[in-house]
């Protein structure tokens, strides 16, 4: 069977500072104490702790390289037959040189792919543990007795 709670009339809030001996000496009031303790509401809010800016950065390197190329010449030498006596042995001879053909050197630039980087976004599940104290109320009863003999 459930019980309804009913309102008593007579009852009155103690408030901690009043004397509980005041309201025994009234015999018609009921003495009721709001026993209360504490309760830990717990909520979780979204708060953005970091930021980020994803960009490339393109950096320049000089690079030198040696590369071996070839021609064709076209060589016309003239010698002076009076070289053929030993006193004419100091006159060079005379050299015409007529480019007929070279190599070119010629360059591309060509991408590579080096690495492939995926960004995303990963919710992570974790447990925090929260410690904390909380007060809890509880009825006490003190009872003291005195005697007291009244002299008629």
């Amino acid at each position: 069977m459930n019980k309804i709670p009913t309102e008593n009339k007579n009852a009155t809030c103690v408030s901690e500072t009043t004397s509980f001996n005041q309201l025994i000496d009234d015999p018609s009031k009921d003495v009721s104490l709001k026993i209360k303790q504490e309760e830990l509401d717990i909520s979780k809010r979204w708060m953005q702790t970091g930021g980020i800016n994803v960009h490339r950065e393109s950096f320049t390197i000089n690079k030198n390289f040696t590369i071996p190329i070839e021609h064709v010449d076209l060589v016309i030498e003239k010698k002076d037959l009076s070289s053929a006596i030993p006193d004419n042995k100091d006159i060079s001879p005379e050299i015409i040189r007529i480019p007929l053909s070279e190599e070119n050197v010629e360059f591309t630039k060509h991408k590579v792919s080096l690495e492939d980087v995926s960004i995303y976004k990963q919710k992570i599940e974790d447990i925090k543990e929260i410690e904390t104290t909380l007060k809890r109320e509880e009825p006490t009863i003190k009872i003291s007795t005195s005697l007291q003999v009244k002299d008629e």
